[in-house]
């Protein structure tokens, strides 16, 4: 029996990025264009060609019923990997091996026939998949309830929301038993109690039925939680390949002091724009006063807004939250914006940290997510006049103690 369900060896994808020179008068463009023309009549087109390696000599192999973590920044190679495996694109060199069916969920509404109803893109991807009509219908009520669109699956597909496609695209992929699921950030478009719900179908598909999933996504702590292993990509090459807090640790070290806002969940209703630790940036050891600030804008009224933070240690451990719920405080939503700040004082052992941030509403839709859109150093010292520690843990409680 073949004990690797996909094995990449060197693989590589080249892109070829043509140019047109800017002509700076309308004169300059008319002459280059009719230039342009004549060249490509006569079959010698002379274009600016850049190249561009998306995937560059990429090798690994995943074993049946691992969970493997796809991770790195914004154009690291992750979705193109993916492509690559799921043979949408071919690559330009090295081989691809999987074993038995693979199923991917890469982009909202892959797969889907717009004009076909929900309950007739569930049939024909069931048949793109090599089911016959027989196994299709046995999954079909599952399918239909995990994807929770019931009242719509006789309706055309092309009027689903984002998140009705990603529910009914999930369901699907998940229940079909493929032997590869392929799953990319398209899971950030649905709300927060669907991603939970996929989460734990995904470690269901893994741990119970042995099959192989590769999971791409910038919510680190997902990765952390659901993941068995994970492989950071840079610039189109693996840089670390081993468990997910060691590959995470290695992302945010080589991740420099500042992180790009990337926005991983929501509806948009409500977006942070801007995420900042206000004073200096390494901040006193223990007990400093910390003033986290959230700038944001309402694109559209939504009743009222709440914000919560996430503190996370530099191997990707979520640490420390606070909910503005929590003190029942809430900001009246509109059009506009505004500047919401949280303060505390500073419990956390030396080291580097980063702040994620989000948005939702009295119905816990979320409008926005940004993951480690900002981060801050902790400095050795002292707690109350003795030094920290940190073999006892990443925080020191500031306890009032009683007889």
């Amino acid at each position: 029996m073949n004990e690797t369900a996909i094995k990449a060896e060197g693989l590589s994808k080249l892109y070829r990025i043509s140019h047109l020179a800017k002509q700076k008068t309308i004169r300059d463009a008319v002459h280059h264009g009719m230039r342009l023309l004549w060249r490509r009549l006569r079959w010698k087109a002379q274009l600016n060609r850049e190249e561009f390696w998306a995937v560059r000599d990429v090798s690994f192999e995943v074993k049946p019923g691992e969970i493997v973590g796809i991770i790195g920044r914004n154009g690291a190679g992750k979705s193109t990997l993916l492509k690559l495996l799921s043979r949408i694109t071919d690559p330009t060199a090295g081989r691809i091996t999987l074993r038995g069916r693979v199923a991917s969920l890469l982009e909202v509404g892959t797969g889907f026939h717009p004009e076909l109803t929900g309950r007739d893109n569930i049939y024909l991807n069931g048949a793109i998949h090599g089911l016959r009509r027989s196994e299709i219908r046995q999954k079909f009520d599952q399918i239909v309830e995990f994807a929770e669109i019931g009242q719509f699956l006789d309706t055309q597909v092309k009027r689903y929301s984002s998140g009705m496609y990603v529910r009914l695209a999930f369901a699907v992929a998940a229940h079909l038993e493929p032997d590869v699921l392929i799953v990319d950030e398209v899971l950030a478009v649905g709300d927060a109690a669907f991603q939970k719900k996929c989460l734990g179908k995904i470690r269901e598909v893994s741990t119970e039925r042995g099959r192989s999933v590769l999971f791409v996504s910038h919510n680190l702590s997902s990765v952390r939680q659901l993941c068995t292993r994970a492989i950071l990509l840079e610039k189109g090459s693996v840089v670390a390949d081993g468990l997910p807090g060691a590959a995470i640790a290695a992302y945010m070290r080589r991740d420099g002091t500042k992180v790009d806002i990337r926005h991983i969940a929501g509806d948009g209703a409500a977006r942070i724009t801007a995420l900042k630790v206000a004073g200096a940036e390494a901040v006193s050891p223990i007990f400093g006063e910390m003033r986290i600030e959230i700038q944001y804008e309402a694109r559209a009224p939504a009743g009222s807004l709440e914000f919560f933070i996430l503190i996370y240690a530099d191997d990707g451990e979520c640490v420390a939250a606070s909910f503005q719920t929590d003190s029942s405080q809430r900001v009246a939503a509109g059009s506009g914006g505004g500047t919401i700040s949280v303060s505390f004082r500073n419990p956390f052992a030396p080291g580097r940290y980063l702040v994620s941030a989000g948005i939702f509403d009295a119905y816990r839709q979320f409008h926005d997510w940004v993951e480690f859109a900002e981060s801050f150093e902790v400095i050795p010292g002292f707690a109350d006049g003795r030094a920290f520690d940190q073999r006892l843990g990443r925080v020191s409680l500031q306890a009032q103690w009683s007889p």
